[in-house]
């Protein structure tokens, strides 16, 4: 690991202006990723500004809506009643994540900032436009079994990580951000992006704008919720498919519906259109099969994972099914 400057920020203001005023410069909070990449010579940042002082650790309820501080744990949002009531599903997607160690350190901010666990992103030795902008995509032609299906180009294959992610774009989440211009709402479905040409940039985050927290408006979806996994072990496995599903029933008509999948694209994968095919529709798996083929139009696979063009669909089924209390 290279040698580098260690700054602890007081303030908001310090840690924006301390990092946007140097292209070296990184936020760290609990590094569950970050120290991982500067050990493996992926990242080199030459300073580090630490944020935990800094006020962004409350989880409250304001009017319509709770709000999850950037530096609130991942546990503790998992295990928080507010969340527990009105947003299981988020619960359900974070204690899905990582390890019970990780999450007792790792950050939401982080978590929506980690990057992805391609093997050709980690090995310096392997061409990697994400790491190396210019130098090929690995991936394309290796061993592709954890990679996309979705929203992929030739530059890169890799997938977003994070089960946490999944959940939030299902719930139509808002991120805040600070940043040396002010501040700023986005959508969370836009926070993260597709790789087109360059793959190297995860999100739309400009130098030294800073996470502050996500809200979550309320919504009818904090009982006929799922999150699915599947994954090549038990724990501590990053997911090959994923799906967050969440029903507002009227009896056995379906209100409303948001769907989202992790393990397939570059960014959570919201599913649109098989949310719409949806309303409506009377609880069944037939109704379920038919949203989840909507669901896949456009997916593509590669030599070695192509096997999610069938996981895929079966997992949205699978995720409803028990949404619905019909497994």
């Amino acid at each position: 690991m290279i040698q580098f400057q260690y700054i602890r920020a007081s303030t908001q203001k310090t840690a924006i202006e301390t990092t946007a005023k140097d292209a070296t410069a990184m936020f760290i909070a609990g590094g569950t990723n970050l120290v991982d990449l500067m050990k493996r010579g992926i990242t080199t940042p030459q300073k580090l500004v630490d944020i935990n002082n800094l006020p962004l650790k409350n989880i409250d309820a304001s009017t319509g809506r709770i709000r999850i501080g950037a530096l609130a744990l991942n546990s503790a949002v998992a295990e928080n009643k507010l969340v527990l009531d009105r947003q299981p599903l988020l619960a359900q997607a974070l204690n899905a994540g990582a390890s019970a160690q990780l999450r007792n350190m790792a950050t939401v901010g982080g978590n929506m900032m980690q990057r992805t666990r391609c093997p050709y992103f980690y090995d310096t030795a392997m061409p990697c436009n994400k790491r190396e902008p210019g130098s090929g995509c690995g991936a394309l032609e290796g061993f592709n079994r954890m990679h996309a299906i979705f929203g992929f180009s030739d530059k890169c294959i890799a997938v977003n990580p994070s089960d946490m992610n999944v959940a939030l774009v299902a719930l139509d989440a808002t991120v805040h951000i600070a940043g040396p211009k002010g501040n700023r709402t986005v959508p969370f479905i836009n926070f993260h992006r597709l790789p087109g040409d360059l793959p190297q940039k995860d999100n739309n985050l400009e130098k030294g704008e800073l996470i502050t927290a996500v809200e979550i408006a309320d919504n009818p979806f904090n009982k006929h919720v799922h999150y699915l996994k599947i994954r090549d072990r038990a724990s501590y496995a990053f997911a090959l498919v994923s799906v967050a599903a969440a029903l507002h029933l009227d009896g056995n008509t379906i209100k409303g519906v948001r769907l989202a999948m992790g393990g397939v694209a570059h960014k959570p994968w919201r599913l649109t259109e098989a949310e719409k095919a949806l309303v409506g529709k009377t609880v069944s798996e037939g109704t379920f099969r038919q949203a989840a083929e909507i669901a896949m139009q456009g997916a593509k696979g590669f030599k070695y994972n192509s096997f999610k063009l069938k996981m895929g669909p079966n997992a949205i089924v699978e995720a409803l099914k028990t949404a619905a209390g019909i497994v």
